[in-house]
Order: C-alpha cells, then sequence, then structure tokens
C-alpha cells in the first residue's frame, strides 16, 4: 500500500473512532471486517450528510444488518451474546442466540431474584432439581447460567447428572474429563472449561459416566465444591432427576440452596411437592419452582 493510501485509511479509521458512541460502532464492524475501509468513506459522507448514527447510515447503504448491528452493541455494552450465524452452541441455549425473547427475559427476573435472596458471599451455590426427566432442567440451568454470566458474575455451571449428562451436549464440548473424573482423582480441576464466548462463564462437564454416581458423590462432590467456591461468585449445579436415584438430595444438601424446575403440563404437583420436602429434609433451603413452558 501506498503512503498516501495509508495516510487516508488512518485518517478514516480515526473518523470513525473519535467519538464515544458512533465511533465505536464503527470501530468495532471495522475489526470484525462487517465493513471494509474503503466503505467508510461512503458511510461517514452519509452520516454527516442526514445526521445519522454510523450504524444506520451502513444498514442504509445495504453494508450491515441489524444483527450486524446488534452484535457491536452488545460489545460496546459489555452484553456479550451470539448471532444466528455463530453456530458455537445448541439453539436451545436461547440467552445466547435470543436474549431479547420473552424466555430470556423470564430467565432474567430469576436471576435477579436470586441475587436479591440467595447468592452473596457466604452463598454461592445452587443446585437444580426435578422430579423427573423431560422437564427441562439441563436446559434451564444453562440459559441460567449465561444470563448470570452476563451480568458479568463469575458464573460456572457444574454438569452433576453423571446418568445421563447434557452440558457437554448444549455447549458442543468435546467429550474428555469431568466432575466424575475430578472425584475420582483420575483429574484436577483444570478440568474446568471457560466457555470463550461468554468471557464470565465456565463449565465443569460430567465427565466419565461412572458405574456408581451416588458413591461418588457422596464421598467426593462436597471437596469438589469447597475448592470452585473461592473461584467463583455463582455456581449452578445440574443434578439428574429426582426419580433416578438419592443423587439430587445429596447435591442439595451440600448446596444448602435448591431451584426446583417444573414443566407445564407434564410434572405433577403430587410429586413436585414431594421432592420439596425430601429436600428441606436433607438441610437445603428452596428457593422457588421454575415452571416450564417453552
Amino acid at each position: 500500500m501506498l503512503v498516501a493510501e495509508t495516510i487516508i485509511m488512518n485518517k478514516m479509521y480515526n473518523e470513525i473512532t473519535k467519538s464515544e458512541n458512533t465511533a465505536s460502532i464503527g470501530s468495532l464492524l471495522l475489526d470484525a471486517g462487517k465493513i471494509s475501509a474503503s466503505d467508510t468513506e461512503r458511510i461517514i459522507a452519509l452520516q454527516k450528510q442526514n445526521g445519522m448514527r454510523f450504524g444506520e447510515a451502513a444498514k442504509a447503504q445495504g453494508l450491515i444488518n441489524d444483527e450486524d448491528i446488534q452484535k457491536a452493541l452488545s460489545q460496546q455494552f459489555n452484553f456479550p451474546f451470539l448471532t444466528a450465524s455463530e453456530e458455537n452452541f445448541s439453539r436451545e441455549l436461547v440467552a445466547a442466540y435470543q436474549p431479547f425473547s420473552a424466555q430470556v427475559e423470564a430467565l432474567r427476573a430469576v436471576r435477579e431474584q436470586l441475587m436479591l435472596s440467595w447468592f452473596t458471599d457466604a452463598h454461592k451455590t445452587l443446585a437444580m432439581v426435578s422430579p423427573c426427566r423431560g422437564e427441562g432442567r439441563s436446559h434451564i440451568a444453562a440459559n441460567l447460567a449465561i444470563v448470570f454470566s452476563q451480568l458479568g458474575e463469575r458464573t460456572l455451571l457444574i454438569d452433576a447428572d453423571l446418568r445421563q449428562p447434557q452440558q457437554h451436549a448444549l455447549f458442543h464440548l468435546q467429550g474428555g474429563y469431568g466432575l466424575s473424573d475430578v472425584m475420582a482423582k483420575r483429574a484436577d480441576l483444570t478440568v474446568v472449561t471457560q466457555i470463550p464466548a461468554f468471557r464470565d462463564l465456565s463449565i465443569l462437564p460430567a465427565g466419565t459416566v461412572p458405574p456408581n454416581p451416588v458413591e461418588l458423590i457422596s464421598r467426593g462432590f462436597k471437596n469438589c465444591l469447597q475448592q470452585l467456591q473461592t473461584q467463583f461468585d455463582v455456581i449452578l449445579i445440574d443434578t439428574p432427576p429426582a426419580e433416578q436415584g438419592m443423587d439430587a438430595q445429596i447435591i442439595a444438601s451440600l448446596c444448602h440452596g435448591t431451584l426446583l424446575v417444573a414443566r407445564q403440563h407434564k410434572t405433577r404437583l403430587n410429586d413436585l411437592q414431594m421432592l420439596k420436602n425430601a429436600l428441606q429434609d436433607t438441610g437445603s433451603q428452596c428457593h422457588g419452582t421454575i415452571l416450564n413452558n417453552f
């Protein structure tokens, strides 16, 4: 590139980055490759002519779309989410792909209530429990973990369902060591996986499916949890359905806090009440029920 061309390109880059709002959108779009340096002169001219925002001017010229603008805004306001073109995770993670939907607004409401009523320096762990399989517990746990991380809380999602784990599939994690291997002393806590798309979110997958999940959790989960509480602000734990064994009750007794998950038109009220009573008998405090109808 000629020296004169370099000076011109630098001048245009400075033009789109010099103001606090429109400039940062422009620089983010430029850095993401959504627009080229040669596009910026036309965008800036239209922006000044019509008093438009940089993103609006770029969209009016057909260079970007609404999704590109939302993605740039998410970076500007430190609110990470993924666009439809980013195939990182399962589409069941609506908090990642549809952060402005009714489902995610409901999850944010749950998050805020939990921040007020439970998560403090003294309480960092919460078990997600449901009576039966197929009630959406893993789905809710994963999406709730994302919205906590979007708040800037150092969030860890543990897949403690050592019978039929789901979190590795939702987050498209490669098979390998996880919680069961840590508790069996076959691995250490370096198996915790930080999710690059969400700076404050980490996952501890279930790992190898063991032949003795109840015994493994009984003897190893407490120590594992104690180590992790020094590293994270919020720890959400996906558990096996209560109908499959004592795993969930043991985990709940160690967390001291639980959130019940039920599915509309599927979960029986009697099953939910019996589970709540059983959890309270372990000394775990129930912080409410999410009625899942999505």
